[in-house]
């Protein structure tokens, strides 16, 4: 499930060559980033090393893993999404896009590509956890049949980009497959 394709994106695995594309379109906007589990990018470093993890993921799990999320003809970058598997069966989700690509419904596609390919790899439970202030994300989530489990105190790794004030409580979602 390296590559796969919804009607309007191509989703498909993350390469060295796509490192500028993902520091320049999302990984170092801090407002793409927000609310992500990892720091915004400041150098292509920190993207080469997210290019490297991924790989180590697919290489433990090669059946789904994470995924760029592209525009129908293949070139411009939206975002991303995919599956971190925690066992055969247990995976966690998640998606992230560009900002001018928010509020076209790229996310809601990606995130259900995302969930058949962790089907057809044999995962049963999709996990996702999301800050509680996300809530275009929630909504995302919701959409696609995923149900808010319980909201679990926030530690400050769980969100790094934000100010060392904020909340940071996560509304953990779940989908049985």
């Amino acid at each position: 499930m390296e590559i796969i394709e919804t009607e309007r994106l191509v989703l498909r695995r993350p390469r060295v060559s796509d490192e500028p594309a993902i520091f320049s379109r999302y990984a170092s906007d801090p407002e793409v980033t927000r609310y992500m589990s990892f720091p915004t990018h400041r150098s292509l470093a920190d993207t080469h090393a997210f290019i490297e993890f991924c790989d180590g993921l697919w290489a433990r799990w090669p059946q789904a893993g994470p995924l760029l999320v592209f525009a129908r003809d293949g070139v411009t970058l939206f975002g991303g999404a995919g599956i971190v598997n925690n066992t055969a069966t247990l995976a966690q989700i998640g998606y992230l896009l560009a900002r001018d690509a928010w509020g076209r419904g790229y996310a809601t596609e990606a995130l259900l590509a995302s969930i058949e390919a962790a089907r057809a790899a044999g995962v049963r439970r999709l996990e996702a956890g999301v800050h509680v202030e996300h809530e275009p994300s929630c909504h995302v989530l919701e959409k696609a049949g995923f149900v808010r489990e319980r909201v679990r105190p926030g530690r400050p790794a769980d969100f790094p980009n934000l100010p060392p004030a904020a909340s940071r409580d996560a509304a953990l979602y779940a989908l049985s497959l």
